[in-house]
């Protein structure tokens, strides 16, 4: 709770001192680039006018969208970090989905929230922004809940994508819950934190069924260094710089955070699904992209999965200095990464 009510007084400071809006993509005289695109707007999937930020400085360019995680952990905030290289070779979306961030019903309920419904909802938006831009296919990102609902939308609806990058992929959830339990373990006895090793009793051992227990486990495995190895205060300050978001907005976020999953944790999250044996045969590039140190989706089990991937190519890349977002440790890596993975499909 203290923790909740000091991340909202930090975004409030910063909110009181920004500029709210979205930045045009302008020349060195400030002139807007005519081919550019930079708009948030509404978007109605389902039964829900949803949000979508898009910014390209040229709509010629292929259309980028990412996945975010949660379900419930929307990336919009750190958009203007992680897609200054992205936004000069791609025309990059990113969508909050239902029951996250700016589309999250601020003091209501979100109706039909599910995964079908949430398969949906990403066709309806892949179908409206490959008309918009004209595009015949578009690249897909995946980051972690993002790389579940990525995997099926390939899987499904191939001839609608260049290819796939799955970042922070989740394989096996009760596997990974596993691996990350043993690590956790031990890396709480070397460095010998009792509130910990108290905590994870309290716990118990995985599998975790319930959602409570399985939040209070990633909150162990995140302290320890196996979502971001960097300052959570910086994670905050750059979420808070957003322009495309308002305070409400931001109050939206945290509430969602939870929202989403609830609904959806019974039907995938508390119910054992392996990829290994289920969904690894595909007719689309597909590439992994793990932090060394990711301990929500813990790189070991994403090698194993690589090697049982059947795809047109396919490639998984290693980043050292990373955890579970990649794309924030090493950004300038990521975003080179993902312009040569553009460069390997259109020549």
């Amino acid at each position: 709770m203290r923790k909740n009510i000091l991340i909202i007084l930090v975004i409030v400071f910063i909110f009181m001192m920004g500029y709210i809006g979205v930045f045009p993509f302008t020349s060195d005289y400030k002139k807007p680039y005519k081919n550019s695109v930079a708009s948030l707007e509404m978007i109605k999937l389902g039964n829900l006018e949803q949000w979508v930020l898009i910014r390209g400085r040229d709509k010629s360019n292929p259309v980028l969208l990412w996945l975010h995680g949660g379900p419930g952990d929307p990336l919009m905030p750190f958009a203007h970090y992680i897609d200054k290289k992205l936004e000069k070779e791609f025309v990059v979306v990113h969508w909050d989905q239902r029951g996250a961030g700016k589309t999250n019903n601020f003091g209501g309920t979100i109706e039909n929230i599910s995964f079908d419904q949430m398969k949906k909802d990403a066709s309806q938006l892949i179908h409206h922004i490959s008309n918009r831009f004209k595009k015949r296919k578009i690249f897909l990102i995946g980051h972690s809940w993002g790389s579940y609902l990525g995997l099926h939308l390939i899987k499904n609806y191939p001839e609608k994508f260049h290819a796939y990058i799955g970042v922070g992929q989740v394989v096996d959830n009760y596997r990974s819950q596993k691996i990350s339990y043993d690590w956790l373990l031990q890396n709480i006895y070397k460095k010998n934190i009792s509130k910990f090793a108290n905590k994870l009793k309290q716990i118990g051992d995985p599998p975790y069924l319930y959602q409570d227990n399985y939040n209070e486990f990633l909150d162990l495995v995140d302290e320890s260094g196996g979502l971001y190895s960097g300052s959570k205060l910086r994670l905050y300050f750059i979420a808070t710089r957003a322009s495309e978001y308002n305070i409400i907005d931001y109050i939206k976020w945290l509430k969602g955070r939870n929202h989403g999953s609830k609904k959806l944790w019974k039907e995938i999250w508390g119910s054992q699904f392996n990829f290994e044996e289920t969904l690894n045969y595909f007719d689309v590039p597909v590439y992994f992209i793990n932090g060394a140190n990711d301990y929500y989706t813990p790189l070991s089990l994403v090698k194993e999965y690589f090697e049982t991937v059947e795809a047109p190519d396919k490639e998984i890349y290693i980043f050292e200095e990373a955890a579970h977002l990649p794309f924030i440790s090493e950004s300038n890596k990521f975003s080179e990464l993902i312009v040569n993975i553009k460069g390997k499909i259109i020549n």
